[in-house]
């Protein structure tokens, strides 16, 4: 059997938790033919979790890392860590990516807000992995980033062992209950679950569109990179081809 090597239509770089277990194996099945993702981890979640600040000179090591592999796009890919600081402290972070590397960079939190821009969503149903307290600095950052949260709830899973294992059902449950027809879009938060495996059901049952963190930070990564190709299983969002904000810059 020969080799064959890839003729790369993009690179992409996501720096993620030194304890996910979601984000590689999401990314490598739905991205499209040619578009090559890279990872590195870092220590931001669990006994490494420290305030965003603090954080940055971990997240600028891997950026440029990341960016000897020639990455079109970085990304830094954990909602909790990327919301923690708020809009401005986010906003930082990804300038100080961008310097770092040369190239346009990306969070979980910049990714999500470009998705909710370009579906016109305003009033979300919010559901989180987490427990209330970080559930509760997630809603300040929507909040900030002027989203209204018209339900919402803190599923309170204790670590990431327990993310990784809870079944596509339980997301596909809770967004039901908590469904409310005046919500735009319903967004299911956490880089480490599998709530990316029931957006298309759940949009079907719910009529609204449904946002999961790596979704939009495939979506967001791909449309950076001027790929506007369409991902099957990933909903509505990617009938969309261009991220308004970013198609604006």
């Amino acid at each position: 059997m020969h080799y064959r090597p890839i003729l790369a239509r993009a690179r992409i770089g996501f720096i993620i938790p030194s304890s996910n277990r979601m984000v590689e194996p999401q990314v490598q099945h739905f991205m499209p033919d040619g578009v090559v993702p890279h990872f590195t981890r870092i220590g931001m979640t669990n006994r490494h979790k420290a305030p965003l600040d603090q954080l940055l000179p971990r997240i600028l090591d891997a950026t440029e890392l990341l960016a000897d592999s020639a990455c079109d796009v970085t990304v830094l890919q954990c909602t909790g860590t990327s919301m923690s600081g708020g809009v401005d402290m986010e906003q930082h972070v990804i300038a100080e990516m961008e310097r770092v590397s040369g190239k346009p960079a990306l969070s979980a939190a910049s990714c999500l807000t470009s998705a909710f821009q370009t579906l016109c969503a305003r009033r979300l149903v919010f559901i989180s992995e987490t427990k209330q307290e970080g559930h509760d600095r997630k809603v300040a950052f929507l909040r900030e980033a002027g989203y209204e949260i018209v339900a919402d709830k803190a599923v309170g899973l204790a670590n990431s062992a327990e993310y990784c294992s809870t079944p596509p059902e339980r997301w596909f449950d809770e967004a039901i209950t908590l469904r409310d027809d005046s919500a735009d879009a319903y967004f299911i938060s956490c880089a480490n679950i599998r709530s990316i495996d029931v957006i298309e059901r759940l949009e079907s049952e719910l009529g609204k569109p449904v946002v999961t963190s790596n979704q939009a930070a495939i979506w967001c990564s791909l449309r950076t990179c001027g790929i506007e190709d369409v991902a099957p299983g990933l909903g509505r969002l990617f009938e969309h081809r261009v991220a308004r904000r970013l198609a604006a810059a």
